[in-house]
């Protein structure tokens, strides 16, 4: 019985994401009120807040989740860019299949009426492993790096932008092994200059 409960509220859950995502594709959360967000999804506003207090709660409980699976992969795939350059690719891949499985989410919260506070808390957290690990290897002064890394980051953020607005999406391991060259190619090409 509790198994069937609990798939229940699994599949109502997942409609008032839907339901969240594709509204936050045309305004702002700010705008969305739980009477609407019902109506898309066809439930009672009862139902609603037996499971948030509000549209804000709902979507913080959505990051949560999405910024537990990336917390997890940090953990789960400890990247060594320097000593070994393929330890980032199962972790690019593990993000782009986190990205694939929320999409609809993904798409909203990376719009124009996303939550870029949101966006941002994800790239410190992986900021946090990656730049700490860079620097560690280069001249206490050198702020370099950061540099690079922002760049390789931002041009991450657009080609995922690009990527989950594709029509004809290409495979989560095809994006994979693109990022991963190009993160590979631009970091590895800057420490050789910057430890000569």
């Amino acid at each position: 019985m509790a198994e069937k409960v609990d798939r229940r509220v699994r599949k109502t859950k997942a409609q008032l994401r839907a339901g969240l995502a594709r509204l936050m594709q045309k305004k702002s959360i700010k705008e969305i009120t739980v009477k609407e967000l019902v109506e898309e999804v066809d439930i009672n506003r009862s139902t609603f807040y037996l499971h948030y207090t509000d549209i804000y709660q709902m979507l913080e409980s959505i990051e949560g989740e999405l910024m537990d699976e990336v917390s997890h992969l940090v953990d789960d795939y400890p990247l060594d860019p320097i000593n070994n350059k393929e330890s980032s690719y199962p972790f690019i891949e593990q993000i782009f299949t986190i990205l694939d499985n929320n999409k609809d989410i993904c798409i909203a919260l990376l719009g124009k009426n996303g939550d870029m506070a949101f966006v941002s808390r994800i790239e410190k957290l992986i900021a946090e492993t990656v730049l700490h690990r860079l620097s560690s290897r280069m001249p206490k002064d050198n702020r370099d790096i950061e540099y690079a890394y922002a760049f390789c980051l931002n041009g991450c953020v657009g080609m995922i932008k690009t990527w989950l607005s594709s029509d004809n999406q290409e495979s989560t391991q095809h994006m994979a092994e693109l990022t991963h060259k190009l993160i590979d190619n631009t970091t590895h090409m800057y420490l050789e200059q910057a430890l000569k």
